[in-house]
């Protein structure tokens, strides 16, 4: 293994590499619906304002901490703590997580080209039947596809940073970003879609409670990659030329971007199909919007464009959510292999197949939990319901920890690393940053207001997930 650590070629590579990771399933699909049921462009204005004020500043101390030290989360908590264990046992913990979301993530990546291959070769009907995704996620194939996944990322990632994660991500997103426009472009072409364009944008105040403002922040704080110590990594392969808050506005640009522009598709292709829907009533998962009411607006599509055509749709849909998936598992697998080759020696090929083993046998437990083995299907029981044991690693890992690990980075910067060092490492490559108002309220929020925020968010959601009650 080489001395000289990997590092980005580019600021744009860099850029489009953490846009991968922050556009994913969720601002597809996910995304859209939350912003219908929840007031419109009211959730999007209060999302948009969450992203700068409470976003912004976090995702600057997790790439600040990576690029001065060169390392990933544990390394980097650990060399700015002087090795004090129980910060390198928060690093940790920003690595089991990625890990585990890693587990759940390979699942539905594995359906979702499971989708993609049956409307490229015609399946389309099939796909659209009721029972379809039950009996497709309990069905051998998914073994099939998950060996096809694994190669992908295995492939990608053993080139290393800029020939495979940099090279992947430049090719990918403006991949996806092309798809995105097309799709949108033929859905607002469609009648009834302006009906769902208008639900999505006009903000209804009236929705606007307590409850939507900590699902907006939510929402954006899980969208853009934080607390999972996929940007203190990314952070690490950073030079010393990148303006660091620069790079985080774009980024953030890009993922609220890609969300909002999701929404023109999916709300009207829902409104389309069914003109007469009630938005309030649409499922909040992502994966039932996926799998089991798209493919039927799809097939609808054939009274119009025919059969062929519908099933191009479906196709080239299908092949963006892939694309935006595997940029994101990616990204989340990066974390736990870098920790094996920064902390434990590993060269990138043994870390890799480190990983395929560990996460491989706990991705085949997820897989076998939608009813395959009673084991895995009722794994446990809290919150008043059972859980399978895929439920339990996304209530845990996804819903819960992340913001966590931002509060615990939040204070880790503010006293611990202390603001002056945050400050010097974010004016290397901004020499406007010192002195700035920018500099002032990043300072300021981090130590004060975003901890707190982090907080309550964590405190309501183990409320909410195991003791089914709300604190707010």
């Amino acid at each position: 293994m080489s001395s000289q650590r990997e590092h980005f070629s580019s600021r744009l590579g860099f850029i489009l590499a953490a846009a991968g990771s922050a556009v994913g399933i969720g601002n597809l699909v996910g995304f859209p619906v939350n912003a219908a049921k929840n007031g419109g462009g009211a959730f999007l204005i209060i999302y948009a304002i969450f992203v700068v004020v409470i976003c912004l500043p976090v995702m600057a101390a997790e790439l600040a901490m990576g690029r001065n030290t060169k390392k990933g989360p544990v390394g980097a908590f650990g060399t700015l703590s002087n090795q004090h264990p129980l910060w390198r046992l928060a690093g940790l913990i920003g690595v089991i997580t990625p890990f585990m979301i890693a587990v759940f993530y390979t699942v539905i990546s594995v359906w979702i080209i499971g989708y993609l291959l049956m409307a490229a070769t015609g399946q389309l009907e099939y796909l659209a039947a009721d029972g379809t995704f039950g009996e497709f996620i309990n069905s051998p194939y998914i073994f099939t596809a998950l060996v096809i996944v694994a190669v992908i990322i295995y492939g990608i990632l053993k080139m290393g940073v800029q020939k495979g994660i940099e090279q992947a991500s430049k090719i990918l997103m403006p991949a996806l970003f092309v798809m995105l426009i097309a799709l949108v472009t033929f859905v607002l072409t469609l009648d009834g879609a302006m009906a769902g364009v208008k639900f999505y944008i006009i903000p209804d105040l009236s929705k606007i409670t307590a409850t939507v403002v900590n699902g907006a922040l939510s929402q954006a704080f899980f969208s853009l990659s934080l607390g999972m110590g996929i940007l203190i990594t990314y952070g690490s392969y950073l030079t010393k030329d990148t303006d660091i808050v620069g790079s985080a506005k774009f980024i953030a640009l890009a993922d609220t971007g890609v969300a909002f522009i999701a929404g023109l598709l999916i709300l009207p292709a829902i409104f389309t199909f069914n003109p007469d829907v009630n938005p309030a009533e649409l499922s909040e998962s992502s994966v039932s919007l996926i799998f089991v009411l798209l493919p039927k607006i799809f097939l609808a599509l054939q009274s119009s464009i025919g059969f062929v055509g519908a099933s191009t749709v479906a196709t080239l849909f299908f092949t963006l959510v892939f694309f935006a998936a595997i940029t994101s598992l990616v990204s989340i697998i990066e974390v736990p292999v870098a920790y094996l080759i920064d902390e434990k020696k590993h060269t990138r090929g043994k870390a890799l197949v480190t990983m395929a083993v560990f996460a491989g046998i706990l991705t085949i437990f997820s897989a076998l939990s939608f009813g395959m083995v009673s084991f895995f299907s009722e794994f446990a029981n809290y919150g008043g319901s059972t859980k399978s044991f895929f439920d339990v690693v996304y209530d845990i890992f996804y819903d819960t920890v992340l913001p966590l690990n931002g509060l615990l980075v939040c204070v880790f910067v503010s006293y611990r690393w202390k603001k002056h060092s945050l400050n010097q490492e974010l004016s290397i490559g901004n020499e406007k940053f010192e002195g700035s108002l920018m500099q002032k309220y990043i300072n300021f929020s981090l130590g004060t207001f975003i901890p707190v925020v982090l907080l309550a968010i964590f405190l309501n959601t183990v409320a909410q997930k195991f003791f089914q009650t709300t604190l707010f």
